[in-house]
Order: C-alpha cells, then structure tokens, then sequence
C-alpha cells in the first residue's frame, strides 16, 4: 500500500492523517497534482463515530430512544460486520483513528476528510457512510427510513453546509419506495447534495414501478441515481465461500451485477433517459463480461427485454462508473481494452475509496501508459465535474502551492 508508514510506533508518535499518507503526499508533489482538478466520487468516513450526534436526528421519539440506548455497531440497531478491514492492525487508518487529534471547530469529520484529501491531492470529494453501508440487509424498515432520513439531514447540516468541498449522493432506503420520494423532496436541493445513492446488496427488484417516482423525480432534478457495492456476509451464496478473500472479490461486483442486468433488461434505460447511473466500488472488470454476455442472450431471446432498441453493451457505455478498486495487477492488456470498452475518457469517475484497506490514489489513473493527458485529466476530475455541474475551482491548498513555487496562473 503506497499510503503505509509503519505500525511500530505509531501510536507512541500520535495518529496523524497527513503523516499517515506522506507517501500519497510525494506522489502528489512528484505528479505535480496541483494543475490537475481531483475529484472523488467514493470516499468514507466513520458515521457511527458520531452515532450519537446522528441518533438525535431520528423523528421517531421511540426509535430515537432505542437508538441511543442501543449504540451502533455489533448488536446495536445497525449492525457492523466487524473489523474484517482492520486486517489484524496491519492497516493503522482504523484503530488509530479514533485517537487522532483535532480542533473544536470545524466538524471532527470535516477536519478528518481535509487532512487525507490535502495529502492525496483531492480538490473535492464525495462521502458515503461504512457501517451504514449494511443497512439495506436490516430487516425492520422503521429503523433503515428513520436511520437514513436521520443521517442525511445531519450529513447536510453539519458537515456539507459547512464545506464546499465535501459532496454526497444521499443515502435511499430503497425498501421503502415512500420514504424514497420523500428523501428525494426533501434534501435534493440541500447544499453539497449531488446525487443519490442505493446500497447494492439488497433484494429490491430495481425495475419495480413502486420507484417510477423516485427516478422521475431524479431524472427531472438532473440529479444522478448511484448504485454502491458492498458484500452481504448473509447472502446464501456468498456464504460458500470461506475466506474475506472471496466474500470480497466476489460479493462487490456481483449485487451490481444483478441490478444493472435488470436496469438493462427492464428497459429502465429507455423509460428514463435522461436519468444517469453510476456503478461504484465493483471494480471494472465484471463489465466487459457482462456486455458480452448481455448481447449474447439479448440477440437469441429479443422478446425478453422488448423495451430494448439497441443492444445491452450500448446501454452500459452511456452509463458511469467508478475506478475502484481497479483490477490491473498482470493484464495490462485487458485493462487497456477494459477501458476501450466503457469509454472511459468519458465516463470512467476517479475514486480512492479512503480510508479502506484496498483503497487507489490518483497515481492509479496518472501513471497508466495507455491514457493521454485530456484522458486522465477527464477520469480524474473533468467527468465528474460535467456530471455533477460542478465548479472547476482548484483547492486553496493547491492554489496556495502553486503560488509558492511562482506558478499561479
């Protein structure tokens, strides 16, 4: 990992942020990072650190109560499947984070999200929770619409409002269609709010009209619908396998893969049109696969999918999706063809996924010898920028770098 600086001793030093990626920090400086607009479309922070500030957001009186008493985490009224990423303390980004040091004033969470996007080089970034990832395999209703509600208004209020830099597609109870369109009206024009997202490991039929609102909705605001993986340990399935390994290669492409074959299939591309999906943290290449296997079936059995006017693969090339975790480690080839594949000059989003073990830093896209300098600068930052009408204003950090070295523009 590019980000590590060692265990031993870490803590004796103090858990620090910027320290933890000065590698990150030299790649960015070598790179010269600082002409380039860096956007992040799938970064985390640790919501359930501040469970207690966010439990007190819930609207139901008793359902506050309860979660307040309960706590998050194991056993709590959302559940962690465990410190299964903390990879026995090889990776100090998570035991030592608690214990980093920050100021009163702003958010802990907003000072956090600086410290890493500094170091990285990122000019903006989209936060998704991590626990709160798992909810959709929750089985009370009541808890997944008032903890989601509860979290977007206190993500909006106390760390969006506070700074332009931080973004977020807003977290959709998708199993219950209402509290869906009622998110949708009430936070989708909340400063930093640039799209919504549904977790992928669930068991919503994606194509059920019970949504038609929520996406017509989506589609008339411009705002984009995203689809984050994730690995249900619960999954029938998926508890084959007996290693993280598996459960992990296996289960983030595979939920995505379910839902855009009905995405697809369903023809929820031609009855919203203008409705732009994002595919995030699977991975790239599951989609090669599917477009060709997706053709295949398509061209034998043309009456299944009768609301289809082109072919599955041409479908995906108009959608988006995200670099992470980019599969690249013996192929270069098929990377290249990959990329070939998916348009990726303009419609492959840059993504660290930070703090996870697994996570990508920009050099992931900057050093690949098969792209042009407009293509990295699209992946990395121009994409997204288009996507989600953004301004192109490079970080005060940058900025301020820029001008030390007499190169502001």
């Amino acid at each position: 990992m590019d980000d590590r600086v060692g265990g031993a001793g870490q803590e004796d030093q103090g858990f620090d942020t910027s320290k933890l990626l000065k590698n990150a920090a030299r790649q960015r400086d070598e790179r010269n990072y600082d002409d380039f607009l860096i956007i992040d479309v799938d970064s985390h922070h640790y919501e359930t650190e501040a469970f207690r500030e966010i439990a007190g957001y819930i609207r139901d009186p008793v359902l506050r109560n309860e979660a307040l008493y309960q706590g998050a985490g194991s056993g709590g009224i959302t559940s962690e499947l465990g410190n299964y990423q903390s990879m026995a303390g090889r990776v100090t980004r998570y035991p030592g984070r608690r214990k980093e040091k920050t100021p009163v004033a702003p958010h802990r969470d907003i000072t956090l999200m600086r410290r890493w996007m500094d170091a990285m080089g990122v000019d903006i970034a989209c936060m998704f929770p991590t626990p709160m990832l798992n909810l959709a395999s929750c089985q009370r209703i009541d808890v997944q619409v008032g903890l989601a509600t509860a979290y977007n208004q206190w993500l909006c209020e106390r760390i969006l409002a506070e700074d332009s830099r931080l973004k977020s597609m807003l977290y959709l109870p998708l199993h219950s269609p209402s509290a869906c369109e009622e998110i949708i009206a009430e936070f989708a024009d909340r400063k930093g709010v640039i799209g919504f997202m549904v977790t992928a490991p669930h068991y919503a039929s994606v194509y059920d009209n019970a949504y038609a609102k929520s996406y017509a909705a989506l589609q008339e605001r411009g705002l984009p619908l995203a689809f984050h993986a994730g690995f249900p340990s619960g999954d029938q399935a998926l508890k084959l396998t007996n290693r993280f390994i598996g459960l992990h290669a296996l289960g983030f492409p595979w939920f995505n893969m379910i839902h855009m074959t009905n995405w697809i299939i369903n023809g929820m591309s031609e009855r919203f049109p203008q409705l732009k999906t994002i595919w995030i943290e699977s991975g790239l290449a599951w989609i090669p696969f599917l477009m060709q296997r997706l053709d295949n079936e398509f061209m034998m059995r043309t009456s299944d999918a009768p609301l289809l006017k082109r072919l599955p693969s041409e479908y995906m090339q108009e959608m988006f999706y995200s670099s992470q975790p980019m599969e690249r480690v013996r192929n270069a080839k098929a990377l290249e063809v990959t990329f070939e594949m998916i348009n990726a000059p303009s419609q492959l989003l840059y993504s660290s996924d930070y703090p996870h073990w697994d996570m990508d830093l920009p050099s992931t896209i900057y050093d690949l010898p098969f792209l042009d300098e407009v293509a990295k600068r699209n992946i990395l930052g121009e994409n997204a920028r288009k996507l989600f009408k953004l301004g192109n204003e490079l970080s005060d950090t940058k900025l301020a770098r820029r001008q030390a070295r007499g190169g502001e523009r």
